[in-house]
């Protein structure tokens, strides 16, 4: 008797709770006079980096980032039609790690009364080995999924035994790639919260969601 050849889809989808926070700031002023306007934001961007090299110091902060500060300039136009004197704006982006979610909270309180900056949002993330121990998981037991509906799919059909041919990523089992025969492929979507700064104290942290698809074929007699 011929092998009957059983091809299945596996997947499996978890929830972990985040234990890092990346929040993304703007440092940004405006005005008529370009040397003002590039000496507040610079004088911003020294407080911000006095502010947050203190709490990497104190161990809340895993680590930051500034961009290049920008300046670009304009000639607004009024309702009427009028041509309105030159405007200058200066901004610089700023990103935080937080390996201290209670302390980010604070941190946010702080900077939320100055002008200067605008708070961008907050991306809830794992640590880089967490995320590699749940995708691991997450994968492995999308693989037991299709094992387990190729299983059924045979016994209905009154085989007993069943032998894994071929596992790849969706979309390319049986295309004659080498990536065919790869493994499941994770994915991991991370909680964002956008917020302006009178939400900045109101932080809930979201869980992220790991998920992992695999086609599989099987043989089973």
């Amino acid at each position: 008797m011929r092998d009957v050849i059983i091809t299945v889809r596996g997947e499996h989808e978890t929830r972990v709770a985040p234990e890092e926070a990346v929040a993304r700031l703007t440092i940004r002023t405006e005005g008529g006079e370009r040397t003002d306007v590039m000496g507040r934001a610079t004088d911003a961007a020294s407080m911000l980096r006095a502010a947050l090299t203190a709490r990497q110091d104190a161990g809340e902060i895993r680590e930051w980032s500034t961009g290049r500060l920008a300046v670009r300039s304009e000639r607004p136009w009024n309702s009427e039609g009028k041509q309105l004197p030159l405007v200058h704006h200066a901004s610089l982006d700023v990103s935080a790690t937080f390996a201290d979610l209670d302390a980010l909270s604070g941190w946010l309180g702080e900077i939320a009364e100055l002008d200067t900056i605008q708070v961008d949002g907050v991306q809830w993330v794992l640590t880089e080995a967490t995320r590699k121990a749940v995708e691991a998981d997450v994968a492995a037991q999308a693989v037991r999924v299709a094992m387990t509906r190729a299983t059924a799919y045979a016994a209905a059909l009154g085989l007993a035994e069943v032998t894994a041919v071929e596992v790849a990523d969706v979309g390319l089992l049986g295309d004659g790639s080498p990536a065919a025969a790869s493994g499941p492929s994770p994915r991991m979507m991370m909680a964002a919260s956008p917020m302006d700064s009178a939400s900045a104290l109101e932080l809930q942290p979201a869980d992220i969601v790991v998920s992992a698809a695999v086609e599989a074929r099987f043989s089973a007699r």
